[in-house]
């Protein structure tokens, strides 16, 4: 028996089953697909846009560099000074101009080597954390596709063929269309879809007549990039195409012709699919012994890149809680703070996609909120919120402090000997960092010392804190004041770590 089987080994998948295995926990990953290579995964279909906070959780796991190196990124910046974004993305196909941002605005960020966001693909993201989780120890078993799911109050078992997988916990990153989400009975709510989304890698015979970018037009939305033939479209048809079908050449160059106004043709069609903007959530994230993230939580449309972050963010959130809960020295009902964390989270985003899709309809009402919007997107206020929603930096915990740091992804804290917060995490720690003169919490922090690291010494910013306890996942649980209070200190790492252990 496992202390924990994952069904699906996407990215998600994966970087959960590589925090459980960073806590020592057994872990058994099966995929239905029996090959982990897809032109689906690879340039130019795989790609997609990390955030910032995404960036920061394979920063802080020392995945950062070979991450870079598998996306082909040479030319990232560097970590001492504080850097503008070079790309800031957009809203409903409207770009966000990055000299617009205001960084003071934001939400405190220091200098780090995770200093934006990047641009990568799932085979390079799905390789690196496939490495790590085998040195990890985590058996990944490919080609199995899980059929009934069964669980008690000590167990939880996925059956897949004639073999059955038994684990303390059994944990969906399965997709959209999750099998373990129906099995184990989650209720999935939402709103229907509005339009028709398509994918296509094609040959297009005049390439000229399609301009390049994002582009809203009074049918509907397409997007030439610069990879050749590849295209993407959305038709505002109440997600009428039957998408059990493979979308046709005919089809496909019916509706592209119809949203871009022109007579274009595609030659031939070598790869295409089809996505609606269904926006759907699991109402809990965790049923007995079972529980959901990424995709197998919640779906949305793709517009503006959120859902492989947010699966991203569910893994880290929950990892690390799973794990104290295995190895019993959790705090009562820690598990649970997932969905109480993510589920906003979840919601919001799904929130997010609806807002741009009731903004891209091709009618004479929301052409006019689309006028409204790209005027806001033009102002320096207006870019700076939309960067900040996007970006992950706005995301806070509410942990019940006043603190603005509390609950909020920490910056990158350095120490004047130059040890950075990314480099005292990179064992799935939590970590205490004092800089207080005294090292005030040091025989406090020595009853967790097998949950969290304690680094003391003056800092370079220390933003005005003495001291500041950081959660495995990255997110500040406490920070004191110049003085910190030993009391305040004990009852936070007792609420995220447990009793201590002497």
């Amino acid at each position: 028996m496992h202390d924990v089987v994952i069904v699906g080994a996407g990215p998600v998948g994966l970087l959960l089953a590589c925090e459980l295995g960073l806590a020592g926990c057994s872990v058994l990953v099966l995929e239905r697909e029996a090959e982990p290579r897809s032109p689906w995964k690879a340039d130019p279909l795989g790609m997609r846009g990390l955030s910032a906070a995404s960036v920061e959780a394979f920063y802080r796991r020392g995945m950062l560099h070979p991450l870079l190196k598998a996306s082909g990124v040479d030319d990232y910046p560097g970590a001492d000074e504080p850097v503008r974004p070079r790309g800031a993305g957009h809203f409903a196909g409207m770009m966000l101009d990055p000299a617009k941002i205001d960084l003071a605005a934001l939400p405190v960020r220091l200098p780090s080597p995770a200093a934006e966001g990047v641009m990568t693909n799932l085979e390079a993201v799905e390789t690196v954390l496939s490495e790590r989780a085998s040195v990890l120890g985590v058996e990944i078993r490919r080609g199995v596709a899980v059929s009934a799911i069964t669980q008690d109050g000590e167990l939880a078992v996925a059956r897949a063929g004639e073999h059955e997988y038994a684990a303390r916990w059994v944990v969906g990153c399965d997709g959209g269309r999750s099998t373990v989400r129906g099995l184990a009975g989650f209720a999935f709510a939402g709103t229907e879809p509005q339009f028709t989304g398509y994918v296509v890698l094609a040959t297009i015979a005049d390439p000229e007549k399609l301009r390049p970018g994002f582009n809203l037009t009074p049918t509907g939305m397409y997007l030439r990039t610069p990879a050749p033939g590849y295209v993407g479209m959305l038709e505002f048809d109440g997600g009428a195409f039957d998408r059990t079908q493979r979308p046709t050449r005919e089809h496909l160059q019916a509706v592209l012709r119809r949203v871009s106004g022109t007579d274009v043709t595609l030659s031939d069609v070598h790869l295409a699919s089809s996505f609606t903007d269904r926006a759907m959530q699991a109402t809990t994230y965790r049923q007995g012994r079972v529980l959901l993230a990424g995709d197998a939580a919640h779906i949305h449309s793709p517009l503006g890149a959120q859902g492989l972050n947010l699966g991203l963010g569910d893994a880290m959130n929950l990892g690390w809680k799973l794990a104290a809960t295995v190895h019993g020295h959790a705090p009562d009902g820690l598990v649970d703070t997932y969905t109480r964390e993510r589920h906003p989270v979840g919601s919001w985003v799904l929130d997010w996609t609806r807002a741009q899709a009731a903004v891209m309809r091709p009618d004479p009402h929301a052409q006019a909120v689309q006028g409204l919007v790209r005027d806001l997107l033009g102002t320096r206020d207006g870019t700076t919120y939309v960067f900040e929603k996007i970006s992950g930096s706005s995301i806070r915990y509410d942990l019940g402090d006043e603190h603005p740091l509390v609950g909020r992804n920490a910056p990158d804290l350095r120490l004047e000997d130059g040890t950075r917060l990314g480099d005292l995490m990179q064992d799935g720690r939590g970590v205490a960092l004092d800089f207080s003169a005294d090292r005030r919490l040091r025989a406090s922090a020595m009853g967790w010392g097998s949950r969290m690291r304690y680094a003391a010494g003056p800092a370079r910013n220390d933003l005005g804190l003495g001291a500041v306890l950081v959660r495995p996942d990255g997110v500040v649980a406490w920070a004191g004041d110049r003085v910190p209070d030993r009391e305040a200190f004990e009852r936070a790492a007792d609420r995220w770590f447990g009793s201590p252990a002497i």
